[in-house]
């Protein structure tokens, strides 16, 4: 475990390290998980070994730390990452990132340019204000108070058990204002930032039975490769796991 601080006031957010050759290999998780659970699994097959590969959590999830004050908006997210980066000395990385962590993968591509070569980016949100059905959407349908104190514990209820497993290692209100910041979206938006990333290559993730991926033509027209995925859901990773791999591994 490898970890670096990220807010000034003493806090770290941590990563998982396989060692490996570069460039680096960089896994995100999304909204309420953790990037090891989620990736670890992809990571170790024959097509995409020997990479050094980074398994990071977010601030407020997984093996991070959660400070109370911390706004985890998309762009301090991102800056966290980029601290976790610049301290182990990775630039140019390919960022594998899962909905959210998506979002803060195209915003850390934005802001540090230097850090990112490649984004593969599964069902990442690229749009603020999604429709209702999406986890951020119910999570930040209640006030921070009213979340920390029942609805937390509400969401955790009705998820599924893989999603619940990592969120309950989620902090209650970093998951709220993560949410928040994820529905409000960055500045520019997400969707603009990934259009004009010329430098980096993108690829783009959409699982087949989520349905199609709005402005996917305008994507691809911007130079972003669209892959729909057959068989699979939001969690992509699980649900076909060999296209995600040929994906990852640049043969799809």
């Amino acid at each position: 475990m490898q970890q670096a601080e990220f807010d000034g006031a003493g806090s770290h957010v941590r990563w998982t390290e396989a060692q490996g050759a570069g460039p680096a290999r960089v896994y995100v998780h999304g909204l309420g998980a953790a990037s090891a659970a989620y990736h670890a699994h992809v990571a170790a097959r024959p097509e995409l070994a020997g990479r050094r590969s980074l398994f990071v959590d977010l601030p407020g999830h997984g093996i991070s730390d959660r400070p109370a004050d911390f706004g985890y908006t998309l762009d301090e997210h991102a800056d966290a990452l980029a601290a976790a980066l610049d301290a182990a000395g990775v630039t140019g990385a390919e960022l594998v990132a899962h909905s959210m962590g998506g979002s803060v993968a195209v915003v850390l591509a934005h802001r540090r340019p230097d850090l990112v070569a490649r984004l593969v980016l599964t069902e990442a949100n690229l749009d603020p204000f999604p429709p209702p059905s999406a986890g951020s959407s119910g999570i930040a349908s209640y006030t921070e108070e009213e979340f920390v104190d029942s609805g937390y514990a509400r969401v955790l209820g009705n998820v599924g058990p893989m999603w619940a497993a990592t969120m309950r290692l989620a902090d209650p209100r970093a998951l709220y204002r993560t949410a928040v910041g994820l529905r409000r979206g960055s500045d520019p938006v997400m969707r603009e930032i990934l259009v004009g990333l010329d430098a980096v290559e993108r690829v783009y993730l959409q699982g087949e039975l989520t349905g199609v991926l709005d402005g996917a033509d305008a994507l691809e027209a911007a130079g972003v490769r669209v892959v729909t995925v057959p068989g699979a859901g939001h969690n992509v990773m699980f649900d076909n796991p060999d296209a995600f791999v040929r994906a990852v591994a640049g043969e799809a």
